[in-house]
């Protein structure tokens, strides 16, 4: 359960500083400091910092509890951009994403 916590949590906070209009005035453009401002534009990208910050502080919590080791840094941090993006790709502000794609069949 304590993963599921987490992954939520980091979704949410990723979400909120990606998208949220609360960091508009702060947020960087894409192209600031040539380019690194993606990383607060992208929520793959963000959600791995997210994943670091959160294991970081994970002691101050008792959602989750994780080692303070360099493995779980990394890991977190990539399972927590992955989900972040999976979960972005997923759900919109209007509910969940369809996309009707047209399939072309050139058979001659």
């Amino acid at each position: 359960m304590e993963l599921v916590y987490f992954i939520l949590a980091a979704y949410g906070m990723t979400q909120l500083i990606v998208y949220g209009s609360i960091f508009n005035m702060i947020r960087p453009r894409k192209e600031w400091m040539g380019g690194f401002g993606e990383l607060f534009n992208c929520p793959m990208c963000m959600g791995f910092w997210v994943g670091v910050f959160l294991c970081g502080i994970n002691s101050y919590t008792e959602l989750f509890t994780f080692e303070h080791t360099v493995i779980n840094y990394f890991i977190l941090g990539c399972l927590s951009s992955g989900t972040s993006y999976v979960l972005n790709m997923i759900f919109g502000d209007c509910g969940i994403k369809i996309q009707n794609l047209e399939v072309k069949n050139d058979t001659h």
